[in-house]
């Protein structure tokens, strides 16, 4: 099995444990990505009272509202990510050991090269998984409130009219939702930002190499030697990395989301977006630089704890998938007659 091979299936693995750990704070973090009233006088709810507040008036379920896509989503989303991004880095990484034969070099992948290889892994994941993100989005900003006007029946001589129940709101109602509004092109909605969003895992993926070489350099020199990164390292390493790349990124994932949630047709044009620069403009006019952060708070602990749990899995993964591989190759050799 290819060193890509293993990476993507650990990285799938891992984006999965994350999903479901971190996905009722991520159904806040995109409604409050996608609140599009700038002169709501309420007071403005902390993320443990919205998760409170959706729980109390739409059920638990409406947290994990497009779960089930959602992770489809993460496993080929890592896949495909972490897959891309081994090929890339071996070829980057072979090059410059040719470089160093050069007397070019220390054949090192430098931190120009690592912001490379993760926007180019990143575009081909962002063009092969974006349908799924946009169905998961219109799931996860989907409310009871936003359902037509229920049908009424007479269901007796005596006139007495009865509401009918909604179904309930599933991928099928997603899918079909964007398909009768953009057609098959709509699943492509929010493309834009999203490729310019490839820059959050580059980022992430520059800042998170940069910081383990530098610890693995340091255990190095240490008196003891060893330069094994433990999975509590991992972790902070993680977080550390996803944190600066959240920061720097988080407006554009909010012009993602106002553009991938349901356009409010017939209502208020303020709310209506025919692309991206459309939307920052009108971000910017009716809601100011502030709609470009709402629910930054929450997105950080989110992304942050996420991101932080699926570098140590994958890790941990990546770790007994070639020691299992490496069993079984010594297995097979004693097996062997001499």
């Amino acid at each position: 099995m290819s060193d890509a091979v293993i990476n993507g299936l650990a990285g799938a693995g891992g984006g999965i444990i994350s999903q479901l750990i971190t996905y009722p704070l991520q159904t806040v973090n995109t409604r409050q990505q996608t609140e599009r009233d700038p002169k709501k006088e309420k007071r403005k709810l902390g993320t443990v009272e919205q998760m409170c507040q959706v729980v109390k008036h739409e059920g638990w379920d409406r947290l994990y509202g497009g779960l089930a896509p959602s992770l489809v989503g993460t496993a080929a989303s890592q896949g495909v990510y972490y897959y891309f991004y081994q090929i890339f880095r071996n070829k980057a990484e072979a090059t410059a050991f040719e470089r160093k034969k050069k007397g070019i070099g220390d054949g090192s992948v430098g931190m120009f090269s690592s912001l490379v290889v993760a926007a180019l892994s990143g575009c081909v994941n962002v063009l092969l998984t974006n349908p799924i993100w946009v169905v998961v989005t219109r799931m996860q900003t989907h409310t009871e409130k936003s359902q037509p006007s229920q049908t009424r029946s007479i269901v007796s001589d005596e006139a007495i009219v009865a509401a009918a129940e909604p179904p309930p709101y599933g991928t099928n109602h997603a899918i079909q939702e964007v398909y009768d509004e953009a057609g098959f092109l709509g699943f492509w909605t929010g493309v834009c930002p999203t490729l310019f969003m490839v820059s959050n895992p580059s980022i992430q993926f520059m800042l998170y190499e940069t910081l383990l070489k530098k610890r693995k350099e340091r255990r190095a020199s240490s008196k003891k030697g060893n330069n094994d990164i433990t999975a509590s390292e991992i972790f902070l390493l993680g977080a550390l990395a996803k944190l600066g790349a959240t920061v720097v990124t988080y407006p554009l994932l909010v012009v993602k989301s106002r553009l991938q949630a349901k356009q409010l047709i017939g209502g208020d044009k303020r709310h209506q977006y025919k692309g991206t620069f459309d939307a920052i403009m009108k971000m910017i006019h009716y809601e100011g630089f502030y709609g470009f952060y709402k629910g930054m708070g929450t997105k950080i602990v989110q992304s942050v704890l996420a991101a932080a749990i699926l570098f140590m899995v994958k890790e941990e993964l990546v770790k007994a998938s070639r020691w299992l591989l490496t069993k079984d190759a010594v297995n097979i050799a004693r097996s062997k007659p001499p």
